[in-house]
């Protein structure tokens, strides 16, 4: 494709944009792109954000959640209407709902290239301890039913993790023309620097959202038996509620379990790198990701990685080399786990020295961008973004 091309990428928070798609976004606008960030959730400070980056905000309205059939329409018949005014050349969905709706606007609106990234299946595809619920049973087939309308719009899909291409595409019989495993969307590097790790006292860390599915409820029972073994272990948790997320953690059960003392909380923050390079250890004991970005900006900064052997989070370890792989929900094995590091504080900077070298390797942005440029079609210098 020649240069100068109007991009539309479609997400739903505006925080995604200057979290998740700074360096894309940054990246197209210096090659000469026009590029619109659709946005659903967003505040008067995000849309300066993402006008900072050099995008163009463009709002509608989306229920991230919601299963109102009415209410997704009237986001179909949106996007279409805003996509037939605006004219892009590629339409880049990401997130379930967007790659669902934004897919089959853009079709409808006759845009040229039609491109979604599942960065993760989400809930509805995770397996839980007990079982899916007939509620997530039925959500996931309504899930099901909406891919299949929205595939066939789709000339390209991205996918994290070859685990998730085979757990939707081929186990419900999907066809794309063109399908591509990205292995994450990358980092910035130079904004997570190595450092390396004290390890006296050792401290742990969790970072992400308070969700069941990213193991939050077997995290604080591991550090229930780590600290009858270990009183003075220090954890600490960040992260907010996502209340539109069926597997969410409820205020006032946080609240009780702040009040046990067992980690520290500060909930959400902005400077994850600080709290980073303040720890010895990343801990995700997640039932399921696309490639969890927290574990690669432990990752890039040098820490060894304690989390489970499933989709997505076995994309970043090699066990026994940068960290371990846990099974998923086994409380006792991750609490071993734990105490590992606690008895070989050693072993935290060997293994974190792995962790850096895997991520400069892996979890590249520039490296990510190039493919992503590729599979738009693009032709792109070799400036860095910094």
């Amino acid at each position: 494709m020649n240069q100068n091309k109007k991009i539309a990428l479609i997400g739903t928070t505006g925080a995604s944009f200057y979290g998740f798609r700074a360096d894309l976004i940054k990246r197209l606008n210096a090659q000469g792109h026009q590029v619109f960030a659709f946005t659903s959730e967003y505040t008067d400070q995000c849309l300066e954000k993402i006008k900072e980056l050099g995008a163009e905000p463009v709002t509608y309205k989306l229920s991230r959640g919601g299963l109102n059939p009415f209410a997704d329409i009237a986001s179909f018949l949106q996007l279409k209407g805003l996509l037939k005014k605006l004219k892009p050349d590629i339409v880049f969905s990401y997130f379930a709902k967007p790659v669902i709706y934004g897919s089959m606007a853009a079709k409808a609106a006759r845009v040229p290239l039609v491109i979604g990234m599942l960065e993760g299946l989400g809930y509805t595809f995770t397996e839980q301890p007990e079982g899916q619920s007939n509620k997530t049973k039925l959500v996931k087939s309504v899930q099901v039913m909406l891919y299949k309308l929205a595939f066939p719009c789709l000339d390209q899909i991205i996918f994290l993790n070859a685990d998730d291409q085979r757990d939707l595409m081929e186990v419900y019989g999907l066809k794309v023309s063109k399908i591509h495993i990205l292995g994450g969307i990358g980092l910035n590097l130079e904004q997570y620097p190595f450092s390396v790790a004290k390890c006296i006292p050792v401290k742990f860390l969790f970072i992400g959202r308070l969700l069941k599915e990213k193991g939050i409820f077997e995290l604080i029972e591991a550090i229930r038996l780590v600290k009858k073994k270990y009183p003075d272990a220090h954890f600490t948790i960040l992260g907010a509620i996502d209340p539109q997320n069926m597997g969410a953690l409820k205020q006032e059960t946080l609240d009780q379990l702040i009040a046990e003392n067992l980690f520290e909380y500060p909930g959400y923050v902005a400077n994850v790198q600080d709290w980073i390079a303040e720890t010895s250890v990343f801990i995700l004991p997640s039932y399921r990701e696309g490639v969890p970005r927290s574990a690669q900006e432990a990752m890039a900064i040098g820490r060894p990685v304690i989390t489970t052997d499933v989709p997505g989070c076995r994309e970043t370890v090699v066990d026994g080399v940068n960290g371990f792989l846990v099974l998923k929900w086994n409380t006792q094995a991750l609490a071993d786990k734990i105490c590992y590091f606690i008895e070989h504080p050693e072993q935290i900077n060997v293994m974190g020295l792995e962790s850096y070298k895997i991520a400069i390797e892996h979890f590249d942005v520039n490296k990510a961008n190039k493919k992503l440029f590729e599979i738009m079609g693009l032709n792109e210098s070799n400036e860095k973004i910094g």
